[in-house]
């Protein structure tokens, strides 16, 4: 039986979620089926997230928008979210949805004089709600599933469910499991050649990046690269750009049967670092669903996350022992 997202997520073990969502029966979302092109609601989704990413305390490290599915990888900013006033948190939520009554009220200065005292604190109130649902990653997907399932059920001009009933997440518990996650997620159009390169990749984080750095940016929608910005260490991906574009070049080499190259003779760095064999990265990069379901990392990590979520068996530890080390 599946479990409550809430059941899934332990900021003790780790801040990072790889989040997939897949349309009912296949369904497409983009891409094109009988004559009709979809293509153009991938920059729907697109524009979505960089819109949440700036609303919600939670960092997009990675994306991609597929024919028929979205992969995402998110940060948690639990402490970001504590951090917020009461008016930063109305207004945040405001720009997605009306609010109510009072807490409109309450973001004009002209009118807030006029609330009593008790409703006051009824918007204090509320905004504690809004401030708990702006580091939640089940708020974060409902915002941009609802929003897209509207419009593109308005352009079909039908009615019912366009996505599957949840979406899927899975636990990355260390920096092992979130570059393999990341490159897992920008290479998914070069796996399904639909692109023969990451740059050539549309509406995918990757390419997000890459445009920025050719511009001399950061691109600000997206979590920062380590070393890219003035960022402490805890708000920004424990990788360099340079290594991870190292490392993603080098992986689509190996796996795009269209794209001439081999692998280098030397392994890029971040390999080196996390300890992961050339061979197992390719396996991770290209079957990291399918070796992992609710968590991903060392076998260590996985023991407890599954103890502190008080469950019984230790998914994934063989593909963990074999893959990790």
């Amino acid at each position: 039986m599946p479990k409550a997202r809430k059941s899934q997520i332990s900021l003790s073990d780790t801040p990072y979620y790889h989040c997939v969502s897949r349309c009912v029966r296949r369904a497409f979302l983009c891409g094109s089926e009988q004559g009709k092109s979809f293509e153009h609601r991938r920059q729907w989704v697109e524009d979505r997230i960089h819109v949440l990413s700036e609303v919600f305390t939670i960092d997009v490290c990675a994306y991609a928008v597929m024919s028929n599915h979205t992969h995402l990888v998110l940060h948690i900013c639990r402490e970001k979210a504590q951090a917020l006033t009461t008016d930063e948190v109305i207004q945040r939520w405001h720009i997605l949805y009306k609010g109510t009554l009072l807490t409109q009220k309450y973001a004009l200065q002209e009118t807030r004089k006029d609330l009593s005292n008790a409703q006051v604190e009824s918007v204090e109130s509320t905004a504690e709600i809004w401030r708990t649902r702006l580091h939640d990653i089940s708020w974060f997907m409902r915002a941009l599933n609802e929003y897209i399932a509207r419009a593109a059920n308005k352009e079909d001009e039908c009615t019912g469910h366009f996505w599957e009933g949840r979406f899927k997440s899975q636990a990355l518990l260390d920096d092992g499991a979130l570059a393999a996650c990341m490159a897992y997620v920008d290479l998914n159009p070069v796996r399904a050649k639909l692109a023969v390169s990451p740059e050539t990749s549309t509406h995918t984080s990757i390419q997000y990046r890459i445009r920025a750095a050719k511009a001399g940016k950061i691109p600000k929608r997206l979590m920062p690269l380590k070393g890219s910005s003035q960022q402490s260490i805890e708000n920004s991906l424990p990788f360099s750009l340079v290594d991870y574009l190292h490392l993603v070049d080098a992986t689509s080499r190996s796996i795009s049967p269209n794209k001439r190259g081999k692998i280098p003779n030397k392994v890029p760095n971040i390999l080196d670092r996390l300890n992961i064999g050339n061979e197992k990265w390719l396996i991770l990069t290209t079957q990291f669903e399918v070796c992992f379901k609710r968590a991903a990392g060392q076998v260590i990590k996985l023991e407890q996350y599954a103890h502190n979520l008080k469950q019984l068996r230790v998914h994934g530890k063989h593909h963990a022992m074999r893959l990790f080390g």
